[in-house]
Parts: C-alpha cells; sequence; structure tokens
C-alpha cells in the first residue's frame, strides 16, 4: 500500500509548494493523510482551494485530522466545504483498500503541556488533554482485527520526533501520554504534523512515528508499506 501524508500547509502561505509537490508525485497513493494544520489560522476557504487541488490529482480516499489552526467552532464548516476529505476528530473509520481493512483513528491529539493561549482559553484544558489520549487508546483497541492500523494526529505521539526543536517546547509540541499508547496498543504507524523543525521519522517500540509537517519535509511524504515500515529504515519515496 502506498500511503501520501502532509500536514502544515498552513495555506496560503505553502499552498504553492504543496500543489508543485502534488503535481510532482511519482507515485499513486492508495490512500491520502492530511494531519491537521492545512490552512492559516481561521482562513477556512482556503480548505476549498486544498479540496480542490487533491480532487484534481488523487482518486484514493483523503482522511484527515484537525490541527490548531483549524479551531473548534470551524470544523462543521471546513467539512461542508470539503466533501470529498474524511475528517476523523476523536473518531476512527474502517476502509477497505487493496482487499485490507485499513483502521484509521484521527484527531488532534494531546499534548502534556498546553500552550499559554489554550490555558488562558480552553477551560480544562489539561483534562482534555488526558481525557484525549484515553479515548484515542480505546479508539484503537477497538480496531484490533483491522488488517493495519494508523494513529493520525497533529500534535506528536512521542518526543523523538521533535528532535531540532527547542527541547523546552517538546511538551507543547507532543505527548507522552500518548508514547504510552504507541507503545501498548501498536498500531503499524502513526502519522503526525505541528513539528516544523522536527525530524522526519523515528521508532516508538515497533511503530513507525513519521513527521509529515510540510515545511520540516518540503514536500509530500510519500511511504511504501512493503518497503518503509521496517526498523532501521529512515527513507521516504518520493
Amino acid at each position: 500500500m502506498i500511503i501520501a501524508a502532509t500536514s502544515d500547509i498552513h495555506s496560503p502561505i505553502h499552498y504553492q509548494e504543496f500543489v508543485k509537490s502534488l503535481e510532482e508525485m511519482k507515485v499513486s497513493p492508495d490512500l491520502f493523510l492530511l494531519a491537521g494544520d492545512m490552512i492559516h489560522i481561521g482562513e477556512i476557504e482556503e480548505y476549498k482551494k486544498i479540496s480542490d487541488s487533491l480532487s484534481q490529482k488523487i482518486s484514493c480516499p483523503i482522511v484527515a485530522c484537525f490541527g490548531n489552526t483549524e479551531f473548534q467552532e470551524l470544523r462543521e464548516k471546513i467539512r461542508k466545504i470539503s466533501p470529498k476529505i474524511k475528517f476523523l476528530d476523536d473518531e476512527s473509520i474502517l476502509l477497505n483498500i487493496k482487499g485490507m481493512q485499513i483502521g484509521i483513528v484521527g484527531s488532534t491529539g494531546s499534548l502534556d503541556v498546553p500552550t499559554s493561549w489554550q490555558r488562558r482559553n480552553i477551560p480544562n484544558i489539561r483534562r482534555i488533554y488526558v481525557e484525549r489520549s484515553r479515548t484515542i487508546d480505546k479508539l484503537l483497541a477497538r480496531l484490533i482485527s483491522a488488517d493495519f492500523r494508523i494513529l493520525l494526529t497533529h500534535y506528536s505521539p512521542t518526543y523523538k520526533t521533535l528532535e531540532g526543536e527547542n527541547p523546552l517546547f517538546y511538551g507543547s509540541l507532543g505527548s507522552l501520554m500518548l508514547e504510552k499508547v504507541l507503545i501498548t496498543r501498536k498500531p503499524n504507524l502513526a502519522i503526525h504534523g505541528h513539528a516544523h523543525k522536527g525530524i522526519r521519522l523515528a521508532w516508538v517500540d515497533r511503530v513507525p512515528v513519521f513527521n509529515v509537517a510540510f515545511p520540516a519535509n518540503k514536500r509530500i511524504v510519500v511511504i511504501d508499506t512493503e518497503k518503509d515500515l521496517k526498523p532501521g529504515i529512515s527513507r521516504f519515496i518520493t
């Protein structure tokens, strides 16, 4: 199975580079994943541009989670203007791809240290992140019979892919709570964004974790699950 994934386009900021990367893709993916922050803060009409560009090039299922720039109160509108994209907001989905049952859990994810803005503006944000981690754990557990399981989040589910970022802010970029979930539930693959300066791939136990943030990769990430998910492999195909 070929998976294409990206995030943090912050359209219109990286929109042209995103379109160029889309046009230069040398493979036809079986699944396309969007790991949040596809638009600049609150600019929901940019999501229609993203959706239209994908529709012109991509025929496979497109699944997305929301990032922190896709505010909670705007998410229903984003769903409506991007009907070809399946959004997962602390939800799961089963897809039949190439004769396999592919289970995907999608969520914005959790932070160990909420940002100062979140602490000021979102009541009980620490409790929300703890409860969300538990929800993700339960959703992955329910997909145990799937042939292939993917965790798709915006925030990093580990600190290991945050190398290159300031270590003082790891807790505001990712979550060790979710790293424990990866170790316990062992999905076949974890995909995240948000870490603009992070590294591209790290392993948590036997789980490959890909940081697909566009600013970190400068292109759409393409993963061949037959070749690129073996421990010790750190390459992507383009």
